[in-house]
């Protein structure tokens, strides 16, 4: 829910002005003229992605802090916080393209000669797609969404520190998956489980079929709700062989709530009395909302937060259940590596997913044992 996220941002910040959801960046995947369809090509689309945001990236710090408040869309801005998330995504960006440049040997496409940040910076500023070129029906779309995704990004800095999100990690018990290893990525799920045979039954058993594992963040309340429904037990054979974390009591902002903690713990010791199995000890903060001074407290209470780096977007209306899956791989894309987050109670996921395992089938990339992370 990052529109409604945004909103919120915007409802709680008195000084920030917001008329309408902000654009969500798309990118139709036919735009790449070729199948990712071997580790290789994954890199060369990889390092094609990293360019053109870099490119966006490089272009955003020419703008003054009246150009950047009226990009957003914005009555006022954090600068430094946008500064610091700059400096932060260029390193990624760099360490990134350097991966990806890895099998330039077995194909030469976007490669070039890159040995440290400041060379992709001068590479960034040089890059052009020639017309005549074989990826030349990427080079538009592809900036395109860049630009839509880098405005995502700088407008969640923009409204912090009074509305706190994914994209600044807050405290050492705080992850969001990129300290995953190359071509890793951990699956996951907020806001189930839904109603009996719904959206949730189908993706853990499809998930479960595939001898594939994720996260399943829920409101205690709807758990609850649920096995009341239903019973315990089923609740189990539900999650059998998944994670189970937390959002808290109930799907609302937790960085503002006066009881938050409460959520938290409540929640918490309903998932180790029912679910005892799949129980992971992990909050993830509602639209990434939580007080900036609370690790401590989940320090005390056993927990990581959990957060994301790639959010399929799927939970906004105006994205259909194909081009949040498309979403999805061009951020994977991107980033190498990471935390992806769709939601279970939506149909969109049903068939987001499996097109996503399919086009990735080849790539030799690794979803990860939702057990294994620690």
């Amino acid at each position: 829910m990052r529109w409604l996220s945004w909103m919120l941002a915007a409802a709680v910040c008195a000084t920030q002005a917001a008329v309408a959801a902000p654009p969500v960046a798309t990118l139709e995947r036919s735009h790449w003229p070729e199948r990712i369809d071997s580790p290789v090509l994954f890199d060369v689309a990889s390092r094609a992605h990293i360019l053109l945001f870099a490119r966006s990236l490089l272009a955003s710090e020419s703008q003054d802090e009246a150009q950047l408040t009226a990009r957003l869309g914005l009555r006022q801005i954090n600068l430094l916080a946008i500064n610091d998330l700059r400096q932060r995504l260029w390193q990624r960006l760099w360490a990134n393209f350097d991966l990806a440049q890895q099998s330039c040997e077995q194909d030469a496409s976007f490669c070039y000669a890159i040995d440290s940040e400041s060379e992709l910076r001068t590479q960034a500023a040089d890059l052009g797609i020639d017309p005549e070129s074989f990826y030349a029906g990427f080079a538009v779309p592809g900036q395109v969404f860049s630009e839509a995704y880098l405005n995502e990004l700088l407008r969640l800095a923009a409204v912090s520190p009074q509305t706190t999100s994914e994209v600044q990690l807050l405290s050492e018990h705080e992850f969001d998956g990129n300290g995953f290893a190359d071509r890793t990525f951990l699956l996951s799920f907020d806001g189930g489980p839904g109603p009996v045979d719904g959206a949730t039954d189908a993706l853990t058993g499809y998930l479960r079929a595939q001898d594939l594992s994720a996260t399943f963040f829920v409101p205690g309340q709807t758990l609850q709700a649920r096995a009341e429904k239903t019973s315990v037990a089923q609740l189990q054979a539900l999650y059998a062989g998944q994670c189970v974390a937390t959002l808290g009591w109930q799907y609302v902002s937790h960085g503002q709530w006066d009881k938050w903690q409460d959520s938290v713990l409540r929640s918490i010791a309903l998932l180790q009395a029912d679910l005892p199995d799949s129980y992971v000890p992990w909050f993830r903060p509602p639209y990434g909302q939580r007080r900036a001074d609370s690790g401590g407290f989940f320090a005390g209470a056993g927990l990581k937060v959990a957060l994301w780096n790639i959010d399929s977007m799927d939970d906004d209306s105006r994205l259909t259940a194909q081009q949040a899956g498309e979403r999805t791989l061009s951020l994977m894309l991107l980033w190498r590596k990471g935390i992806v987050v769709f939601h279970d109670t939506l149909a969109k996921a049903q068939t987001a997913v499996p097109w996503l395992m399919r086009e990735t089938a080849q790539t030799d990339i690794a979803w990860q044992a939702c057990a294994d992370v620690r």
